[in-house]
């Protein structure tokens, strides 16, 4: 109930660039340093999630300062031009303290510390300090408002799995979640097909409008949607035998539709299957 409360609310004050700093050259660039440093799951996801929002914001936050100095078209694309230099001349720097303070969050043995955040930058040819470094994690948690410790999606995950489980509901529980997490792996990393081909086959049609592809964003966003889908197709993979009782489940314990859980776990198969026919 928390967690789903939790959802709601973020939901409810999605801003409109949700997602726009999830690509995949970023998220897998998060992914792999999280291995090499050998942190835990959920890590990677929390810091994808912190590095998003607090882009957003810094975002905003530079446009509402430029935004008072309103002037003619071409100096609005210079200011622009300027908050694109700004957030491009620091973001390595960024992203690496957001996987430092999720790496915190964790409460892992392999926390991330100074010296092993400052080689790694130098390795990539920066010269950044440790009293830069720590200036930029307090430029993370200044900017969100220490606000850095919501729920991830494999949380959702895991939990439902407990849930599940303690239902009753029959399932391999620990090749199950290890497969869980590799899905889960895909749908951060291929995050905008998985969801274009979910929305074609919303509204089915192939060509949506603008209109419908703004509000489909709570969709993308949605943490309980993307958990339930992910146990769904574990499910159809490993245990196909399960699926329709786990479904059945997953509709009583979420309220999401069946139709809404089959239609993701199809989009997510169809992606790892790479295959166009229906």
């Amino acid at each position: 109930i928390h967690l789903a409360t939790e959802n709601e609310q973020y939901l409810s004050e999605l801003p409109e660039q949700a997602g726009c700093f999830k690509e995949t050259r970023i998220v897998e660039f998060i992914f792999l340093l999280s291995e090499k440093w050998h942190l835990d799951q959920s890590t990677r996801y929390q810091a994808v999630e912190l590095l998003e929002r607090f882009l957003i914001k810094q975002v905003e936050q530079m446009c509402d300062d430029r935004g008072s100095t309103k002037g003619s078209s071409q100096g609005q694309r210079s200011s622009w031009s300027s908050v694109r230099d700004q957030i491009t001349n620091t973001f390595v720097l960024r992203l690496v303290s957001c996987v430092q303070l999720a790496s915190k969050l964790s409460l892992h043995y392999s926390r991330v510390t100074s010296d092993t955040a400052l080689t790694f930058l130098q390795s990539l040819k920066y010269s950044y300090t440790k009293q830069e470094l720590l200036e930029s994690e307090l430029a993370v948690l200044n900017t969100l408002h220490f606000h850095i410790n919501v729920s991830t999606p494999l949380a959702y995950v895991e939990l439902l799995l407990e849930v599940l489980g303690y239902n009753g509901c029959l399932l391999p529980a620990k090749p199950l979640h290890q497969m869980c997490v590799q899905l889960l792996d895909l749908c951060y990393l291929t995050r905008e097909t998985i969801y274009d081909t979910l929305l074609k086959i919303a509204i089915e049609n192939s060509t949506p409008s603008k209109l419908q592809i703004a509000k489909f964003l709570t969709v993308k966003e949605d943490f309980m949607l993307l958990a339930v889908g992910v146990i769904s197709t574990g499910v159809f993979i490993l245990s196909p035998g399960h699926w329709e009782q786990a479904v059945e489940h997953l509709n009583c314990i979420t309220g999401i539709t069946p139709q809404s859980i089959l239609e993701f776990s199809y989009a997510v198969v169809r992606r790892i299957v790479g295959c166009s026919t229906p």
